[in-house]
């Protein structure tokens, strides 16, 4: 009987059935301002949820909405059928795959120009066309159902805070400029990093980034086009006809992080490392090469989180997620653990409240914060982000990175604060940043009021030594719009607009200097280069005030300008380009830039 026993036990076990599979992991509670869509739902459905949210956030350039929509991998839409995606206003679009080819969109994610006159049908411009993201997804542009015009490109019509990231588009050409519109037409300023592009349309684009991509081709473009480390680029001849800054690599790069679903189902946040002198897409031979974090090991924070909650879970080690929504900051996000990651989705917008400084990093290295918004409140902050107090840890082979983070002083309410963005840490990548103090946004203030109430002196200081940026857009500051006292720095494309509202000259006054410098390197610093760059004025409250130069930088043999520029834009003068040199841009050659191509 043992025996018989045994050998039924032994036949059982050979024959057992396996578990079944565990069910998909059920998505994070990212709040009502996320969409997760999958592959499996309807495209007429998605259709009408991306198109309602766009409806509403078109025009709503001062909003407080937030939204993020996130494709799980698969593919949406289809030859007959396409999914036809318009991206407004605070408004994130995401593939969740490890690789951009795991979700794949047939039809076009688009942003065309906002139409400001004669009911909508002309004065056509994409000017103010800021603050959207659209990351890591394929784009097999299909234009069925377009009219003519708009069957010619996927069109991509931008300006300042808005990145293109991780992409992979084929089938069609990309267009930076919607050309479908009764004009100006005019763009201006933009970011393009990891990712493979057809033949590309600069068109009106005043200044543009690429940054380690690969491109088809690529046509036009106005004052500044920059790209490092892109494969197939314009080569960098006759500038500035064309106006194009090429180097083959990029000295330092680190792709920004990203969310995915794993072959289980469990979100996950991709880490990438960081790299130094390559070209091309991360993800050319296989997964980037980086580190894989679960979602467990992030803190999911949502508007009404309060910041103590944030704080005692970054003390334990957390990593923060902020869903889209706007937090009101009345004491600062501390971030002290090396390697943690802050990654915001759907432009989480992080609020000064009480004259606080919103987001404090230590000097430590390795800590990304990546997709955050960071206002001004009406009691004036120190700072609005600080990266160090300049005596701790770095390292160049790990650096601290800031990833498509912006900022506002004034636009959707009054704002004050000292300095925007302060790096006092050694070894930070900038990568992609658009540092703004309000030009408009409150209805009925003059400029004049402007000028006395929405406060910035300064929008980036940098102290520490070996800080690299790739994108830097700055502008509209009431003294050095760019103040960079560190060693060994390196900027790849520099865009600013000068203010346009000191009510006099003596209100734009450097002590017996007139005007401030809009990238100001200081007078101690033995090295650094500054590739791509330019000054603008518009000078439109008092268009009889001079800036005696857009850039100012210490003569010596290691601090190096390659292709820098001033312009005016039809108010104001800006006496010379640097030092001295270069002549005037005033209002005998609106629109034509003075060009410096090497200096010294």
């Amino acid at each position: 009987m043992l025996t018989l026993a045994v050998t039924l036990l032994t036949a059982a076990a050979t024959t057992a059935v396996a578990a079944p599979p565990a069910p998909p992991a059920a998505a994070p509670d990212f709040g009502v301002n996320v969409t997760v869509f999958d592959p499996g739902m309807p495209v007429d459905q998605i259709q009408a949820k991306l198109d309602a949210t766009n409806a509403q956030q078109v025009d709503n350039e001062m909003g407080t909405q937030r939204y993020a929509f996130l494709f799980k991998p698969g593919t949406y839409g289809t030859t007959e059928h396409p999914l036809q995606v318009k991206v407004g206003y605070y408004t994130e679009i995401a593939g969740l795959g490890a690789s951009p080819t795991d979700v794949v969109i047939n039809g076009k994610v688009e942003v065309y120009n906002r139409c400001l006159g004669d009911g909508g049908t002309s004065n056509c411009l994409a000017l103010v066309n800021f603050w959207r993201t659209l990351s890591n997804l394929s784009i097999n542009v299909n234009a069925a159902g377009q009219d003519g015009c708009r069957s010619t490109a996927n069109f991509w019509a931008v300006s300042q805070a808005v990145s293109l990231r991780r992409l992979n588009i084929t089938g069609g050409n990309l267009s930076l400029m919607d050309y479908c519109t009764a004009g100006p037409q005019y763009a201006s300023g933009g970011f393009i990093a990891d990712s493979k592009l057809p033949a590309t349309t600069n068109g009106s684009q005043q200044q543009w980034i690429t940054r380690n991509s690969e491109v088809a081709g690529w046509s036009n473009g106005v004052w500044n086009q920059v790209f490092s480390g892109v494969v197939g680029a314009p080569a960098e001849t006759g500038f500035p006809s064309p106006p194009y800054t090429t180097l083959d690599t990029t000295p330092v790069s680190r792709e920004k992080p990203y969310l995915f679903v794993d072959a289980n189902g469990k979100y996950n946040v991709r880490v990438p490392d960081a790299r130094r002198n390559t070209s091309g897409v991360s993800w050319a031979n296989g997964m980037t090469a980086g580190r894989t974090v679960p979602l467990s090991d992030f803190f999911v924070a949502k508007p009404s989180t309060p910041v103590r909650e944030i704080n005692s879970q970054l003390a334990r080690g957390k990593n923060l997620l902020l869903t889209p929504g706007v937090y009101d900051i009345d004491r600062s996000i501390e971030v002290r653990h090396p390697n943690a990651v802050v990654l915001g989705i759907g432009h989480a917008t992080l609020t000064a409240a009480k004259g606080s400084i919103p987001l404090d990093v230590a000097d430590v290295p390795g800590v990304i914060v990546a997709g955050v918004t960071i206002d001004a409140g009406p009691q004036k902050s120190p700072v609005l982000l600080r990266v160090g107090r300049g005596h701790g840890w770095s390292s160049p082979a790990n650096p601290t990175t800031l990833s498509d983070v912006y900022f506002r002083v004034g636009g959707p309410h009054i704002g004050k604060t000292t300095t925007a963005l302060e790096v006092n840490s050694d070894n930070v990548l900038i990568d992609h940043t658009w540092v703004w103090r309000a030009d408009h946004g409150i209805e009925g203030l003059t400029d004049t009021q402007r000028w006395n109430t929405n406060l910035g002196r300064n929008g980036a200081v940098i102290n520490g030594d070996h800080v690299t940026a790739t994108g830097l857009f700055v502008e509209h500051f009431q003294q050095y719009n760019t103040v960079w006292n560190g060693q060994d720095g390196t900027t790849i494309l520099y865009q600013n607009e000068l203010p346009y509202d000191p009510p006099t000259q003596a209100d734009w006054m450097n002590g017996n200097v007139e005007g401030w410098a809009g990238y100001k390197i200081g007078d101690c610093v033995k090295t650094h280069k500054l590739y791509g760059a330019g000054v603008y004025v518009f000078n439109q409250n008092n268009p009889a005030i001079h800036t005696e130069n857009g850039f100012e930088a210490p003569q010596t043999p290691g601090v190096k300008l390659h292709h820098i520029m001033t312009v005016n834009l039809s108010a104001g003068t800006i006496d010379h380009v640097v030092n001295g040199v270069g002549g005037p841009a005033d209002t005998t050659k609106v629109g034509q830039p003075v060009y410096v191509n090497d200096y010294p």
